[in-house]
C-alpha cells in the first residue's frame, strides 16, 4: 500500500489541531468558573491529556480499533501498539501510516473525557477525577468508538453516520456529564449565590482556539487532503457561525441584549452539532444545523436545566449532549450521497430510514454512557470520595498553596 505524503501531512496537522483543542477547552472552561477554581480546571484538562495518552497507547487504541470481538469491543492484540506501525491499515486509512491514524484518534480520546469537566467543575476531587476518567475512557469511550468507527463495529455495520464524533465524542461526553452533575449534586450556593464568569476574555480565547482546532477535528476526519476535507471544513465554519449568530439573536430577544457568553456558547453548540454531519451535508444544510443547534441548546440551557434543577456548571450536557444528539439526527435529515458517495442519503434525499438509524444510535449511546458513568461515579465515590468538601468549594486553595503543593486541583 502506498503512503500519500499529502494525506499524511494533513492528518498529522489535524492531530495537532485536535490536541490544541484541549488547552483551548481549559481556557474556555477556566474563564467561565469562579476565579479560585481556574487552576483546578486547567489542571484537570492537562492531566487528561497526559493520562489518556498513556492509556491509549497501552490498551485504549486496541479496545477501540483492534480486531473486533462480536462488534462490541476490540481485542488486545494491538496492546502497547504491537503491530501498529508505519504501514497503512486499509480498514481505516489506506493512504497514511497506521500510527498516524492512531495518533489522530488519540486526540479525540483525550478531549472527550475533558469535556465532562464542564458538568462537575468546582466540586470534584482531583484524585477521584483521575480515577474516573481512566475508568470511563476504558469502559465507555473505547467501546463506543469501536461500535461506531471500528472495523466490524455494530453501529458502523448498521449504517450509522458519524463523520467526526457526534456520537463518540459529544453524546457520549454529554450523557456522562449529566450523570456527573446528578451524582455530585449542586455547587455550594447554587443557584442563587453562584458568581458570573470571572474572565470572559479567557472564555473567548478558549472558544477561538476550539473553533480553530475544530477544523482538524472535522476536516481531518476525511483522512485525506482532498475534496472531502474541504467539504467538512466549509460545513464546520458555516455551522459554527450560524449558531453563534442565532444565539446572539435569541439573547437579544429574550434577555434584552446580546451577550459575549451567548455568542461563544452558540458557536460551540453549532460546531458540536455539525461534527457528525460535516462530511455528508451541503453548506446550506450546515446553516440549518447551526441554527437548530442554537435553538435547541438554548432551551436546554436556559429552560430545561432551571426546571429540572441540576447543576451542569458549564453546560456540558446542554451544549455537547443535546447539541450532539441534534447533530446526529440532522445528519439523518440532510445527508446526501451527492456530497459524499461513501455516506448515505438522508430524509430530505428520500431515505427516511437513515434518520431512524441515527436516532436509535444516538439514544443507545446516551443510555449506555449515562448508566455506566453513573455506576462508575458511585463506585469511585464509595471507595475514595468524589466531592470536595464544602469549605474547599467556598474558599478554594490559594495560589501559594497550589504552588507549594505542586498541583492545582481541588483535593
Amino acid at each position: 500500500m502506498h503512503v500519500d505524503s499529502g494525506d499524511t501531512a494533513w492528518l498529522l496537522t489535524s492531530a495537532a489541531l485536535v490536541l490544541f483543542m484541549t488547552p483551548g477547552l481549559a481556557f474556555f472552561y477556566g474563564g467561565l468558573v469562579r476565579r479560585k477554581n481556574v487552576l483546578s480546571v486547567l489542571m484537570q484538562c492537562f492531566a487528561a491529556m497526559c493520562l489518556i495518552t498513556v492509556q491509549w497507547v497501552l490498551w485504549g487504541y486496541t479496545l477501540a480499533f483492534g480486531p473486533t470481538h462480536g462488534g462490541w469491543i476490540g481485542g488486545l492484540s494491538w496492546a502497547g501498539l504491537q503491530g501498529v506501525g508505519v504501514e497503512p491499515n486499509p480498514d481505516y486509512a489506506a493512504t497514511v501510516p497506521h500510527q498516524a491514524f492512531m495518533v489522530f484518534q488519540m486526540m479525540f480520546a483525550v478531549i472527550t473525557p475533558a469535556l465532562i469537566i464542564g458538568a462537575f467543575a468546582e466540586r470534584m476531587k482531583f484524585g477521584a477525577f483521575c480515577v474516573f476518567i481512566l475508568l470511563w475512557s476504558t469502559l465507555v469511550y473505547d467501546p463506543v468508538a469501536h461500535w461506531v468507527w471500528g472495523a466490524g463495529g455494530k453501529l458502523r455495520l448498521a449504517g450509522t453516520l458519524d463523520f467526526a464524533g457526534g456520537i463518540v465524542v459529544h453524546i457520549n461526553a454529554g450523557a456522562a456529564a449529566l450523570a456527573a452533575a446528578l451524582v455530585l449534586g449542586p455547587r455550594v450556593g447554587f443557584p442563587g449565590r453562584i458568581s458570573p464568569p470571572h474572565s470572559l476574555p479567557f472564555g473567548v480565547l478558549g472558544a477561538g482556539i476550539l473553533w480553530f482546532g475544530w477544523f482538524g477535528f472535522n476536516a481531518g476526519s476525511a483522512l485525506t487532503s482532498g475534496g472531502l476535507a474541504t467539504t467538512a471544513f466549509v460545513a464546520t465554519q458555516v455551522s459554527g457561525a450560524a449558531a453563534g449568530l442565532a444565539w446572539l439573536l435569541l439573547d437579544w430577544r429574550f434577555n434584552a441584549h446580546p451577550t459575549m457568553l451567548g455568542v461563544i456558547t452558540g458557536a460551540v453548540a453549532g460546531l458540536a452539532a455539525v461534527t457528525p454531519a460535516a462530511g455528508f451535508v451541503t453548506p446550506l444544510a450546515a446553516i440549518w444545523i447551526g441554527i437548530g443547534a442554537s435553538a435547541i441548546c438554548y432551551v436546554a440551557v436556559a429552560v430545561l436545566k432551571a426546571r429540572m434543577g441540576y447543576d451542569d456548571a458549564l453546560d456540558a450536557f446542554g451544549v455537547h449532549g443535546v447539541g450532539g444528539l441534534w447533530g446526529i439526527v440532522a445528519a439523518g435529515i440532510w445527508a446526501s450521497k451527492a456530497v459524499n458517495a461513501a455516506g448515505a442519503d438522508g430524509l430530505l434525499a428520500g431515505n427516511p430510514g437513515q434518520a431512524w438509524i441515527q436516532v436509535k444510535a444516538g439514544v443507545l449511546t446516551a443510555v449506555y454512557s449515562f448508566v455506566v458513568s453513573w455506576v462508575l461515579l458511585k463506585a469511585v465515590d464509595a471507595t475514595m470520595g468524589l466531592r470536595a468538601s464544602d469549605d474547599e468549594q467556598r474558599i478554594g486553595l490559594d495560589l501559594t498553596e497550589h504552588r507549594e503543593a505542586g498541583y492545582t486541583a481541588i483535593d
